[in-house]
Order: C-alpha cells, then structure tokens, then sequence
C-alpha cells in the first residue's frame, strides 16, 4: 500500500520548490508561514465544528484539510515527514 501522506508531502515540497502556476499550494508558500498557520487555525476549528454537530463524511473532508494544512507547514519549516513518523513511533513505546 503507498504511503498516501509521504507520496502528498513530496508534492507539496515539489510546489515549493517549482511553483506551477494557480497552484493553491503554491499561493501558501508565496503568502508565508502567517497565512499558512492561519488557515490551520481555520481548518482546526472546522473540524471540531464538524465532529460536533456533522456526519462522519463532514469530519473526515475537514480532517483531511487539517492534515493538507499542517504538511504545508512542515515544507515550509523543512521538517521532513519521517520526522512526525520517529516522534509518533516513539510515543507507542
């Protein structure tokens, strides 16, 4: 089974580093790391929002904003995603 976030990280790291054109992702990186925490902060509040008062399928669209959201961030900062996997395999010690 292909690692879904890995093969979504190296994309993201890929626009970083040669924006296409009407990339949203690319617009990210360009507005700066402000614009990107803001719009986790809107897309955390979207999904308690939903796991609140939403179906599962709601939760699930905004969880997967969430995690869009949040790996932009890691390509801004240059943390790599094996970095989340060591500190997650860490904590199941």
């Amino acid at each position: 089974m292909p690692n879904t976030i890995q093969q979504l990280y190296e994309t993201i790291q890929q626009r970083k580093q040669n924006p296409p054109p009407g990339s949203y992702t690319a617009t990210l990186f360009t507005a700066g790391e402000n614009e990107i925490l803001k719009k986790m902060g809107e897309e955390a509040i979207e999904v308690i929002i939903a796991a609140k008062g939403e179906g599962d399928d709601r939760v699930i669209y905004e969880l997967a904003d969430f995690i869009y959201h949040s790996l932009v961030l890691l390509a801004q900062r240059d943390i790599a995603w094996s970095d989340i996997e060591a500190e997650l395999s860490q904590r199941m010690k």
